[in-house]
């Protein structure tokens, strides 16, 4: 018989954390999940990266939400933080601590190679930190269902991408009343797969996901997801054409695949999507001739991408092309274009002469024609890379440019 849930938890590494894409998909639909099952039966847990200096620009903290179960679980070394994430619902939001548990680490691993057959032995860089996190993640959530008393409610945990498995494990071996379901976007070892300049789909039916991994380098984030695949109650994916990754690549086809959707209101409607994109035009005309150090036309088309920082797997690479093909034919063109790339790359930081340009309204005199951030590596990074390749020099007579922001 299918039942309903009344309460339900999500989990996401982007939850008050905008890095890609998934932040939109969860903060776009967060208003609707409020709608249907009510402002306090839905509950946003997302990693705690921030602090006082650097508090984050996506949740509000409130002090008395929660207040007890905080107190409580702090008592269990549960270090969370609780107010409401910054979109369209105000949904509940937990931001969570997860540093206290790598001390840990070695045995939580060899707990879950017992339970769960995950390989954590080839664990190395973000694997740590997303497991700590997954892991912190369970464990608050056992705890926020004993103080909230759900023992006969039928509750509902979600979790996206491999970066919260250990959360779903932990909450099948510790709340197995909870029904659990894992969601991948797009798979870890496909995502490298076409990153290493791999041709995916070509020769999808060749591919071995296990052998990929050892091959990739991918073992532990491929064993976890694939482990956290197989163990959800359910197993869901974005689309078709990922759910031929998993079913391929993973040994196990979604049980169900969800497509992304948005809110109708994530797009301005009217005068107030004018009033936008006039205010966004200005901002990205000041910062532009910032950056550039000279005065650009006003009737400059702006244009732009984001998301991660994947070269090949965002169209980056089709992107910085499609700068120098329009560059090469720019004898043709009657307007000059400025392209924004708005990606999480490798940095020190905002550029200091650029915030002090911009706040004193001063022109900048830099060889840096190119950031908005200090990069650490300018001469191994790929955008930087391609804009030396292909002569996108930013020079005040070429009428292609670009922003790298």
């Amino acid at each position: 018989m299918t039942q309903q849930p009344e309460y339900l938890f999500e989990t996401s590494w982007e939850v008050c954390n905008r890095v890609g894409g998934i932040y939109a998909v969860l903060s776009t639909r967060a208003a609707s999940m409020v709608r249907q099952y009510g402002e306090n039966n839905v509950y946003f847990f997302g990693p705690d990266l921030w602090s006082a200096d650097k508090p984050s620009p996506y949740f509000t903290e409130s002090r008395s939400l929660l207040r007890k179960w905080r107190e409580e679980a702090h008592q269990r070394g549960i270090e969370a933080r609780v107010g409401h994430w910054n979109v369209p619902g105000k949904p509940i939001a937990i931001l969570i601590k997860f540093g206290q548990y790598f001390d840990r680490k070695n045995e939580i691993y060899g707990h879950f190679w017992d339970k769960f057959g995950v390989d954590s032995i080839a664990a190395y860089g973000d694997y740590d930190e997303s497991s700590m996190f997954g892991y912190a993640t369970g464990v608050a959530m056992e705890s926020l269902y004993n103080y909230l008393g759900l023992y006969d409610k039928p509750v509902c945990a979600h979790f996206n991408e491999w970066m919260t498995s250990f959360g779903l494990f932990y909450v099948k071996e510790h709340l197995p009343q909870v029904g659990t379901l894992f969601t991948t976007h797009a798979t870890s070892i496909g995502r490298s797969i076409a990153g290493n300049q791999k041709p995916l789909y070509d020769y999808m039916s060749g591919y071995d996901g296990d052998q990929m991994a050892r091959e990739l380098n991918m073992v532990s984030k491929h064993s976890t997801e694939k482990q956290a695949a197989h163990h959800a109650d359910c197993f869901t994916t974005v689309s078709d054409i990922t759910n031929i990754e998993c079913r391929q690549l993973l040994g196990k086809a979604a049980d169900v695949v969800t497509p992304n959707g948005f809110e109708k209101d994530f797009v301005p409607q009217g005068q107030q999507m004018t009033t936008a994109r006039r205010k966004a035009r200005t901002l990205l005309k000041k910062v532009a001739e910032k950056v550039l150090g000279y005065d650009i036309k006003d009737n400059t088309i702006f244009v732009g991408t984001g998301g991660r920082y994947e070269y090949k797997n965002k169209g980056l690479d089709v992107f910085m092309h499609a700068l120098r093909k329009a560059l090469d034919h720019s004898h043709e063109l009657t307007r000059e274009i400025v392209a924004f790339i708005l990606v999480p790359a490798w940095i020190w930081g905002p550029r200091e002469d650029l915030i002090e340009a911009l706040n004193n309204n001063t022109k900048l005199n830099s060889w840096n024609r190119f950031t908005t951030h200090e990069l650490r590596d300018y001469e191994h990074d790929n955008i930087m890379g391609a804009q030396r390749w292909f002569g996108l020099n930013n020079a005040d007579y070429q009428k292609v440019k670009f922003i790298f922001v």
